[in-house]
């Protein structure tokens, strides 16, 4: 049977962000002793108990509170839903108990989650200096021995680009650099994404200023004017000159991050393009 703690290192390996609720304190009587775990993932398995009854009840509906802000709290309760006693600085529940638990609920998962389709020099060297930072690294490719010489990544799948956000879908919020080994599969992912409406926080494309004038006019023609691209960045990263592929890996690098921090009034390549090629908002 698997254990909590093996069940963290699964969710880990496979980039399945989770929250741990800890019981760290109690005063009084109460269904849960210090130190008992629940483990909650993304897609609502549990493992574990924090006590049960509406203390867990209300455990479970903020950590879905905790996955979505990726930040880790402290909380106190006090296990009583009589107005006469005072709950002071905790959250008062509908028990009877009397006594007060705090809970500290721990994120558990990557910082961002990128995907790389294509798997050649450019997504190696990218590879390289992100598996340096606490990224979920997933790489595509349909090139089986391209695949098979990668190093670095969380995964490695070895599927058709649009096939794989058919089969698996893109995790929301994540990060996704495009850069396979032809235009027409770099058109086609976007415009998967598109299509899909996937919300990501970062699309970003391999692209010169005349490539992308040419999704662009294709794009526009498929799918309108109206489309939303100022998550769509391209060409991709910031603006640091160099050429070689381990240049352009540290310009996406320090893009992602500017991004993933919030980070603005820096220049990016998107914005050397010509006004006409112009397609995201200030």
């Amino acid at each position: 049977m698997e254990t909590l703690y093996e069940r963290v290192l699964r969710y880990e390996k496979e980039g399945i962000d989770a929250v741990l609720v800890t019981a760290v304190a109690k005063e009084g009587e109460g269904p849960v002793a210090i130190g008992k775990k629940m483990l909650v993932s993304e897609k609502d398995e549990s493992i574990g108990t924090v006590g049960g009854g509406s203390l867990e009840l209300y455990a479970r509906k903020r950590v879905k509170d905790i996955l979505k802000t990726r930040i880790s709290t402290l909380e106190k309760y006090l296990l009583n839903d009589n107005e006469v006693v005072k709950a002071d600085d905790a959250k008062r529940l509908n028990m009877v108990c009397g006594g007060k638990v705090s809970l500290f609920y721990e994120f558990i998962g990557a910082k961002e989650h990128i995907y790389l389709f294509g798997a050649g020099h450019v997504s190696q060297a990218l590879a390289t200096v992100l598996k340096t930072m606490p990224f979920h690294l997933v790489v595509i490719d349909e090139r089986d021995f391209v695949i098979k010489q990668f190093k670095g990544a969380d995964r490695l799948i070895h599927q058709g680009f649009v096939e794989f956000i058919e089969s698996e879908g893109l995790k929301p919020g994540s990060f996704v650099v495009v850069c396979t080994p032809n235009h027409a599969n770099d058109y086609h992912v976007m415009n998967k994404i598109i299509e899909d409406q996937i919300q990501l926080k970062y699309m970003g494309m391999l692209s010169s200023p005349d490539k992308l004038k040419d999704y662009l006019d294709k794009t526009y023609e498929k799918f309108g004017k109206a489309i939303n691209l100022k998550d769509f960045y391209s060409p991709v990263g910031l603006n640091l000159g160099g050429g070689s592929p381990e240049e352009i890996a540290i310009s996406i690098t320090a893009e992602i991050l500017a991004i993933s921090n919030g980070k603005t009034q820096l220049q990016h390549m998107r914005e050397n393009v010509y006004d006409q090629y112009r397609y995201w908002e200030d």
